[in-house]
């Protein structure tokens, strides 16, 4: 028997509704998510949640494809949420979708 996980998709904002080098938060219950926007307006989304000490990465510093946590300065890379060496730990990562008219949507199952 063949079982297919499919991802549903939530729509959350319009990249143009996150500043370039910025985020946004989604509140959840589980746990908030951040998504931030590049300077090329590439969209990524991590758990609001420094793999350190927990820091709000949503308040750190985009640079890159990377954010700095604002706690202790760590880069949390924003395609895998792997914090970058020397530093060791793994903010998660959420599968994102930009449509074509600009739509960010989030996989959050």
């Amino acid at each position: 028997m063949d079982m297919k996980v499919t991802q549903e998709w939530t729509r959350i904002c319009l990249v143009e509704d996150i500043p370039p080098l910025g985020s946004r938060v989604l509140e959840r219950e589980s746990g908030n998510v951040a998504i931030f926007r590049t300077a090329q307006d590439k969209v990524f989304a991590l758990l609001d949640h420094c793999p350190h000490k927990g820091g709000s990465l949503s308040l750190g510093i985009v640079h890159g494809e990377s954010v700095t946590c604002p706690l202790h300065a760590w880069n949390i890379d924003l395609a895998s949420g792997q914090a970058r060496a020397p530093d060791e730990g793994c903010a998660r990562h959420f599968p994102v979708r930009v449509d074509a008219d600009g739509s960010i949507y989030l996989g959050l199952n």
